[in-house]
């Protein structure tokens, strides 16, 4: 969308600092603003709609600040750029703190907006304006947001907001918060500060490592006899992707798919991460790339006595290549166990990797054994690859006649259903399934998953990547448990005709925990068939399609048999495919 920032294309000529703060959204071409209204910033809301007349940024009412936030993780995922969501003083803000911690953890740009106030005791409303006012608003979501600011008087605006984007788009990239108090909001000024100049405040580039240190680990995957690549954030950059790929071409590395984000293509004979241990147990050397867990990565867990094993022979040299350590807090061990390694560069992976690829190159074109070792590591993963995904076609067929359906028949029918289309998949891997049966070749087909693991994440990511893609098939698989935190945000999807695919993966079970309660009982030798008291979504159940309908969306299931399921998504993409969300519930298994 088409950024005006022209005078005539306002509504009013007569201003408010408000109508100050969003001249600088849209300055900065914020496309969209997500919030749950709130009378801490009325004064803003009536800008966007009564100034701006609701056109950058377009206001998207949600019934959540969860969902808000989501939102905008979401769009941000799928763009590299952020959107704003604004959250009503310290009660919206606590609604969003669990999605801010999710951003914070995946490492996504959203600029948060506040209100509160008035700061001034006299201003303030006997009631809700002293409950909802907090001294310095921004502490309660310090620890997990990049900065906050809370600018004191509208002079302080324009820098406050340049410096909040120019942070947020700093590699590690994160949330940042600001809050305006609601007397600078409605204040009516004789004179107005001058509007930042966007090109004025860029990101800073980020690091990058010495032609030293980059021609160093090619030297080293060159002589290495069974290198491995961990690649986990990486493929938030298409540059990074091509360059990854064309590497593991060159020299047949086997890569170790995360998921944060999509960082290799599934159907290549090198993406191996479901053969993690058997690939790391022969490696001498591993390259990861932007590893948010690099820990977990090369390691085995015991998930009842939580011992760690590691997958790696003694002697395998490690190296890692990131900018994560900028962004360690002591409030949140969002930075995992430290791992061993023998280089830890702290550089972009966007211009490392391309850079070590024509390293690569290079010391290739002198040395014909190493492209011998090359062909005969491909040959060797390329046969083993072969097997894997004839045993994963075979169960997925095997398996097409259960009841609750199996989660290899269920990604598999949802593959046939949309693969022709102009797809992305916004979130959900059906435990692995759609990694091994769908044809994911590109980093924009699949944004990845979330690293914050607060539920109630799905729905709003998903509406924020189908904003981003409006003339792509969106395709949310959706867990049941998950999406019962924010069903509302169906409301927003029809309510602003967002056409979105949500197809409910029902196991009527939040099964993690339930999974947890078996291993424990089994333990302490008690009974077993507990485990899901407490746990299952059961007595009653819950229907999804009529939750659907009763918000404007297309609804459909539960759907039972797989051989029902292709004519119901059809009904559904159709539905999609004219502009409107739809939902489809099917009964799945649990793993």
């Amino acid at each position: 969308m088409s950024v005006p920032n022209d005078a005539d294309k306002r509504l009013t000529s007569r201003r408010y600092g408000s109508d100050f703060i969003v001249d600088i959204l849209r300055q900065y071409k914020m496309p969209y603003a997500a919030f749950n209204p709130g009378a801490s910033f009325r004064g803003i809301h009536d800008s966007l709609v009564n100034y701006l007349g609701n056109e950058s940024p377009e206001f998207l009412e949600c019934m959540h600040e969860e969902i808000s936030v989501a939102i905008a993780h979401g769009y941000a995922r799928s763009t590299g750029k952020p959107m704003a969501a604004i959250l009503h003083n310290v009660v919206g803000l606590q609604h969003a703190t669990m999605a801010i911690y999710n951003a914070w953890c995946d490492r996504i740009p959203i600029i948060l907006l506040g209100g509160t106030g008035p700061m001034s005791y006299t201003k303030r409303r006997p009631g809700s304006d002293w409950v909802h006012t907090a001294l310095v608003q921004g502490n309660l979501i310090r620890d997990f947001v990049k900065w906050d600011d809370q600018p004191d008087d509208l002079d302080s605006t324009p820098e406050s907001f340049a410096r909040a984007y120019q942070t947020a788009m700093t590699h590690p990239q994160g949330p940042v918060y600001i809050c305006y108090d609601a007397q600078i909001q409605e204040e009516e000024p004789e004179a107005f500060p001058q509007l930042p100049d966007p090109s004025k405040f860029l990101p800073p580039e980020p690091a990058a490592a010495s032609p030293e240190t980059v021609q160093r680990v090619a030297q080293a995957l060159v002589d290495a006899k069974a290198p491995v690549i961990v690649a986990d954030r990486m493929g938030r950059s298409h540059v990074a992707f091509d360059a990854l790929l064309r590497l593991a071409d060159l020299l047949s590395i086997p890569v170790l798919d995360q998921g944060n984000r999509h960082n290799f293509p599934t159907r290549h004979p090198l993406f191996l991460v479901d053969s993690s241990e058997k690939v790391l147990a022969e490696a001498d050397y591993v390259l990861a790339l932007d590893a948010m867990d690099l820990y977990g990565a090369l390691h085995t867990v015991n998930r009842l006595t939580r011992e760690t094993c590691p997958m790696y022979k003694p002697g395998t040299r490690i190296a890692h290549v990131t900018l994560d350590g900028y962004a360690v807090r002591s409030w949140s061990q969002d930075f995992r166990r430290l791992q061993e390694t023998d280089d830890s560069i702290a550089a972009d992976t966007e211009s490392f990797v391309p850079a070590l690829l024509q390293a690569c190159q290079a010391l290739v074109e002198d040395s014909g054994d190493v492209a011998k070792a090359a062909r005969e590591r491909l040959a060797k993963w390329s046969a083993h690859s072969e097997k894997l995904r004839a045993e994963w076609q075979a169960r997925a067929q095997s398996e097409s006649g259960d009841a609750p359906i199996a989660l290899s028949t269920f990604a598999s029918i949802v593959w046939e259903a949309i693969k022709d289309e102009p797809w992305v998949l916004t979130q959900g891997i059906a435990n692995g399934w759609v990694k091994r049966l769908w044809d994911i070749s590109r980093p924009d087909q699949f944004v990845g998953r979330y690293s914050g693991g607060g539920l109630g994440y799905g729905m709003g990511a998903s509406l924020g990547v189908a904003l981003a893609n409006p003339d792509r098939l969106c395709v949310n698989l959706q867990g049941d448990g998950d999406f019962l935190f924010t069903p509302t945000a169906l409301w927003t999807a029809a309510h602003h005709g967002i056409p979105l695919l949500t197809i409910i993966m029902n196991n009527r079970s939040y099964y993690n925990s339930e999974e947890h309660g078996e291993k424990i009982a089994a333990h302490r030798k008690r009974p077993v068939e507990n485990a899901g008291l407490g746990t299952r979504i059961v007595n009653p159940d819950v229907d999804y399609a009529t939750m659907a309908r009763s918000m404007g969306v297309f609804g459909e299931g539960p759907i039972a048999r797989a051989t029902d399921l292709p004519e119901a998504l059809a009904r559904a993409i159709a539905e999609v495919k004219a502009g409107r969300p739809a939902l489809v519930e099917v009964r799945t298994q649990n793993r």
